[in-house]
Order: structure tokens, then C-alpha cells, then sequence
């Protein structure tokens, strides 16, 4: 006998399905009263009229979170079922079993409503297709809504208010770990601290995780890290791994929350984790946790591995130095618009602005030439150096040796290991019954391969030790030239690398601003680190002799000397004195003389004073002005054998009747009424 009126014998005469789901494996486990409450749901459902024939458990969301349907396949089924019209009635312990977000909930209500399918919790029965029933089923689905956000709403609380003491006992990286009163301490392992220690050392001098990792592959030397049990095992470096170290701010004696944000895709329902810059962490407690490193050093770690991401086009990065022929790579900011600059190797090296074509797409802002820049830039950095007083051979030399002290005590400790675990091993197998094979068997191969790890790190020690130290392995010369570092560098500077070189402009230059004043001039700051600035203008190649700024200038002192009888050479070296060059040269060429003199029909040999004009006879320029037609083309034609003439043997120049046949003989030719004249 059924204890509801809205249970009809089209409803008994489907299915009904309980539904059964916990929110996280942890409550299956510890919730049992919870759960044997909503297994008992099947004798509510006989006692509604339902044959036990016809009662359906679903119960495959257990542990599922109802935030969601994607994970839930359990949900969908029972979806899958309203909608072909196989279910009569829902039974749910609660409707927060069913959803805890009216987004889910109210298509499942339509969904029942229009299959004619009713849903039942411990409170009773409801038909989502009345009025009624559709108004208590939302209500509940809001107020199961509200009931999540005001749980999640307390418990975050709770945490905040625990992480901003820094007491939110969140998991530790390796090289920290906390004791039974919930302090955190440094590993007791003395070779994890000093490996850590190692990275930051070793970062700091190299400037580069990657040169990190190749140090640390070089010396064979491992990375402590913990497996998903928080237990350490020594592995093989990876970058990830040494940036991880890096980035951690828990070595910085911190304690931080808040460092990433977590974003769902409403669609997919995909989670995403963004990295946050340091001033969005949402809480960091210093000084909360012993620390490897200063809360400075910190800083300024991450201010280098930020500065070194290569693509710094997007990133507004200077970059790692790279081998690259451009020595500002990084450094050159436009004067224009203010935007940094980029290197474009295409025939020459040369630095192009083109933020303002890539966001708007209007023509580059401007280009100019690397190499007259870079070469301006080098003798003011060693002007700016030359007043250092520093020993820097010994600094580097002492500095080399502190790190090549630190790896050789890491090599140490790593064989120290491995000589404990193979004894360990040993006694373990020593230990066993022999009996026991299938044990001392398992026990043999460790202890084997414990012993081949010892004696190959003997081997590599052994290998180390053989070999000299690389930090006394320079010239004699270079030593020299390193202890007065800024009187000596300008000598030693083309022996550098690229790399080097680049490293070093980076000491001093925190930006170079290039503006092009003129077509053959550009206007250059140099921002040195500290506020002080260097102004100079550069000159620059042009295409053309027109395009030089003092080209009216220059044109007229070429005329008043060459009219004084001065040679293109003196010419040449008085112009140079006075600071103008060539379009394409550093200095005036006595070629560019000539041409401008020549131009204004200014001779200096007496052959070249002869007169352009013959009576009774025309020459190739006087038929080309009056046709108006190109020399080259008058010229193209005798060469092609079109025009058969001969050179006048007294001039060596083409002569041709003045008359009026003659001219009118080219214009027939011109215009393709005959093939050939012939003279």
C-alpha cells in the first residue's frame, strides 16, 4: 500500500533508482551511520509499493564531490535512465546527494518533470512537474547551495586565519621537514642541506639554472627530492627540479600562501593553476622557518630568473646572455614610444621596435643598426670602469674555489651515502635465512646493485681527484690583466665570449634608449645602474650622399676648395677633421669628392677639359637631350649592333651628323619603325 498520493501505477510500473554518493573517499570510510542511512533507502522505496525487482542501487559515486558531474558517472547514468523514460522515482537520503549547485539541479528537475518521474528524500514525496513540488525541490536546491558556500566560506576562514600566523601546517620541500611539536627544522641529513645550499651558491655565481644543472651533471652529483610519501630519494637533476628549489620561498625562511590561483573551465570542467608575481601572494609570514638563504638573496634570485627568459620580445625581459653578435641584446629601449627593443639578424644585426606593429599593426616604429651603437657603447663602459679599484682575478679565483670546496664536499657525502646503504644492505641480507631464498635472493640484488652505485662513485671520485683545478689553468697574461680589472679589461675584452662580454655590459648598463634624430644620426642614453646617465649622438650609414644631414654643406666646401685647385685627398682628410664621413664609411672617402666635384663639372686633368660639342656633329648626350632619351639606351643600341657607327679617331668619342635626318633617323628607331641605322 502506498503513503503517497502522487505515486500513480504509471509510476509502479517503472523502475526506481537510489541514489547513494559521499562526497570524498575519506567520509566513505569514516561516515558509516551516513551511509547505512542511505543504503536503507531500499526499504523505503518497497514500502512506497515498489517490487524489489524493480529497485535499482546506484552507488559508483562514492567519494565524488557533487560540485560537479564530470567525474560522476554514477549521476550520469541515472540521467541517461529519466530520459528514456525508464525511472518513476528518484530516491535520494537528501537532495544534496543529487547536486550541490542549482546549475545541475534545475535541468534534472526539468528533465523529471517532463518524463513524469518523481523524486523522494527523507522528508517525502515530490512531483517536479506541479507547481508545487517544483517550488520546494528548487528551494531545497538553493538552500543546499548556500549550505555548501557556507561551509566552504567557514572552513576557508579557518585557514586563512591559520596561514596568517603561518602556523597552517602546509607540505614542506625537501631540505625542511617538522618534528613531533610541529616545528619545522632543517633536515637532520646534512648532505640535503649542503646540496641545497649548493644550488644557491652555485645560481648565484652562475647566473643560469641550466649551467646549474650542468654542474651538477658534470660532478655526477644527485638532487634530493620527496616521492608522494614525503620520503627523500636522490634522483637525477632536472631543471624543474633546480628552479623548484629556487622559487621555493620556504628556504627563504618564509612562509607563504597563496602563490597560485585556480581557475575551472565552466565548460570541460578542467582546472587550471596560474603562478602568481610576488606581490599577489596573498599571505607571506618571513622569518617564520630556519632559511637557507636571506630574504635579499631571495629577491634577488628571483629577479635574475626573471630577467633570464629568453623570450623577451613578450616577456619585457633583458634574456640570458646569448652568443648573438648584438652586444645590447635586452638592453635597448626605443626613444620614440618608450617600448623595448629587439634583435633582428637579417645581413646586419640590427635593433627594431616593433611592439606597435604587433599590437596594432602600424609600420615599425623604427630600426637602426647594432654595430655602430654597440661600438659607441663599448669605450663609454670602460670609461665608466676605468676608476674601479679591484682585485677582481682574486675575487673570481676565491670564488671559484668556494664552489669547487662545496662540490667536492657534496661528491663526499654522496659516497658516504651509497658506502652506508651498501653495508645496510649487507646486514640485511647477512640477517636473512638462507633458507629463504625467495627473500635472500630479493636481498642479494639490492645488496648488489648497492655495491656497483659505491664503486662507480669511488671511480668518479677517483677520476676527480686526478684531474688539476681548473680555476689556476689561466695565462699568465690574464692573470695580469684581471688585477686592475678596468684598466686592463679594453686589452682583454675581444679574448671574451659573446656570452661574456654581454654579462659584462650588464654590470654597468641597466638600459641603453636609442632615438634616430636624423637619417644619418641617432641620439643615444645610456642609464647606468644607480641614475646616471651618458648622452651621445651616434652616427650612422645612409644609402645616399643626399640623405647625410650636412649634404648642403658638404657639397659647398667641396666646390670652394675644388675651385682652389685642392686635391680629392686634401678635400677628403679636411672634411673628415671637421667630423662628416661618407653615406656607407666612418671617414670622408676621396671617391665621394670626386663624384660631388665631377657633378658640378669640375675638372682637374686637362683631357678632361676638352670641349663636349663639335660643329657639324651631335655627340650621345646632345641627341639624348633633344629626343629625350637615356645615354645607356643610345649606348645599348651601338652595342647591339642596331646603330653601326664608329668612334671619330682624334675625340674616341661617337659623332653623328647635325642634321635633321639624323635625328629623325633615332626617332623612327625608338619608335620601331626600322631595325638598324647605319652611319
Amino acid at each position: 500500500m502506498t503513503i503517497s498520493t502522487l505515486i500513480t501505477p504509471s509510476h509502479l510500473a517503472r523502475k526506481t533508482i537510489i541514489y547513494i554518493r559521499q562526497s570524498t573517499p575519506q567520509q566513505v570510510l569514516t561516515n558509516q551511520e551516513s551511509l547505512k542511512l542511505q543504503y536503507a533507502l531500499h526499504q523505503r522505496a518497497l514500502d512506497l509499493g515498489w517490487p524489489a525487482k524493480a529497485i535499482e542501487t546506484i552507488d559508483a559515486d562514492l567519494g565524488q564531490t557533487a560540485a560537479t558531474t564530470q567525474h560522476r558517472e554514477g549521476f550520469k547514468d541515472l540521467v541517461a535512465q529519466v530520459t528514456q523514460g525508464h525511472v518513476g522515482i528518484i530516491l535520494s537520503y537528501e537532495v544534496t546527494r543529487l547536486s550541490r549547485y542549482c546549475s545541475d539541479w534545475y535541468p534534472l528537475l526539468d528533465l523529471c518533470g517532463y518524463t513524469q518521474c518523481l523524486i523522494a528524500d527523507r522528508d517525502g514525496v515530490y512531483d517536479p512537474a506541479s507547481l508545487n513540488g517544483r517550488l520546494l525541490l528548487g528551494l531545497k536546491g538553493q538552500l543546499s547551495e548556500m549550505e555548501l558556500h557556507t561551509i566552504r566560506a567557514r572552513m576557508t576562514a579557518g585557514l586563512l586565519n591559520k596561514a596568517e600566523r603561518g602556523e597552517l601546517a602546509l607540505p614542506l620541500p625537501v631540505g625542511l621537514v617538522r618534528d613531533a611539536d610541529a616545528q619545522v627544522r632543517k633536515d637532520p641529513n646534512q648532505e640535503v642541506q649542503a646540496r641545497i645550499t649548493l644550488i644557491f651558491t652555485s645560481f648565484l655565481r652562475l647566473k643560469s639554472a641550466c649551467k646549474v644543472l650542468r654542474l651538477f651533471n658534470e660532478q655526477e652529483l644527485l638532487l634530493p627530492r620527496r616521492d608522494r610519501f614525503g620520503v627523500v630519494t636522490w634522483k637525477k637533476p632536472r631543471v624543474a627540479a633546480i628552479l623548484a628549489v629556487l622559487k621555493n620561498p620556504a628556504y627563504a625562511g618564509a612562509f607563504v600562501y597563496g602563490r597560485t590561483r585556480t581557475t575551472r573551465d565552466p565548460l570541460s570542467g578542467k582546472v587550471t593553476q596560474t603562478r602568481l608575481p610576488m606581490a599577489e601572494w596573498r599571505i607571506c609570514v618571513k622569518n617564520k622557518h630556519p632559511a637557507y638563504i636571506s630574504w635579499e638573496t631571495f629577491e634577488r634570485i628571483q629577479a635574475m630568473l626573471e630577467d633570464n627568459y629568453a623570450e623577451y620580445d613578450r616577456n619585457k625581459s633583458r634574456g640570458v646572455p646569448r652568443p648573438g653578435a648584438a652586444l645590447l641584446q635586452g638592453l635597448v629601449y626605443c626613444g620614440e614610444c618608450g617600448h623595448k627593443m629587439v634583435v633582428e639578424y637579417k645581413r646586419v644585426p640590427r635593433y627594431i621596435c616593433n611592439y606597435l606593429r604587433q599590437q596594432y599593426g602600424v609600420a615599425i616604429c623604427q630600426y637602426i643598426p647594432a654595430q655602430p651603437v654597440d661600438t659607441r657603447v663599448i669605450p663609454a663602459f670602460f670609461q665608466a670602469l676605468s676608476p674601479i679599484e679591484l682585485d677582481a682575478y682574486t675575487q673570481a679565483l676565491t670564488a671559484q674555489q668556494a664552489i669547487n670546496s662545496q662540490v667536492a664536499h657534496a661528491r663526499q657525502q654522496q659516497l658516504e651515502r651509497l658506502r652506508y646503504q651498501a653495508q645496510l644492505a649487507e646486514r640485511r641480507f647477512k640477517q636473512v635465512d638462507p633458507d629463504n631464498r625467495l627473500v635472500a635472493a630479493e636481498l642479494e640484488r639490492q645488496w648488489e646493485a648497492a655495491l656497483t652505485a659505491f664503486h662507480q662513485a669511488q671511480q668518479a671520485e677517483a677520476h676527480y681527484q686526478a684531474q688539476p683545478a681548473s680555476v689556476t689553468a689561466l695565462p699568465d697574461e690574464l692573470k695580469t690583466a684581471f688585477v686592475a680589472l678596468g684598466q686592463r679589461l679594453p686589452q682583454v675584452w675581444e679574448q671574451l665570449s659573446r656570452q661574456d662580454q654581454k654579462a659584462f655590459l650588464r654590470c654597468l648598463i641597466e638600459k641603453v634608449v636609442i632615438q634616430r634624430t636624423t637619417a644619418d644620426c641617432v641620439h643615444t642614453r645610456i642609464v647606468w645602474h644607480g641614475g646616471d646617465v651618458t648622452t651621445m649622438d651616434i652616427p650612422i650609414t645612409v644609402g645616399a650622399f643626399a640623405d647625410l644631414s650636412s649634404a648642403e654643406e658638404i657639397e659647398q666646401i667641396i666646390i670652394e676648395r675644388s675651385s682652389q685647385n685642392q686635391s680629392d685627398v686634401e678635400i677628403a682628410a679636411y672634411l673628415t677633421q671637421l667630423g662628416h664621413r661618407s653615406p656607407r664609411h666612418s671617414q670622408f672617402l676621396p671617391s665621394t669628392v670626386k663624384t660631388i666635384r665631377l657633378k658640378h663639372r669640375i675638372f682637374h686633368k686637362p683631357h678632361l677639359s676638352i670641349p663636349r660639342s663639335f660643329p657639324g656633329f651631335l655627340t650621345i648626350p646632345q641627341i639624348a637631350q633633344q629626343l629625350d632619351i637615356t645615354v645607356h639606351w643610345i649606348y645599348h643600341q651601338i652595342r647591339s649592333g642596331r646603330i653601326q657607327v664608329t668612334k671619330d679617331p682624334e675625340t674616341a668619342m661617337y659623332l653623328f651628323p647635325d642634321t635633321a635626318i639624323t635625328l629623325t633617323m633615332f626617332e623612327d628607331l625608338k619608335d620601331g619603325q626600322v631595325t638598324n641605322l647605319r652611319f
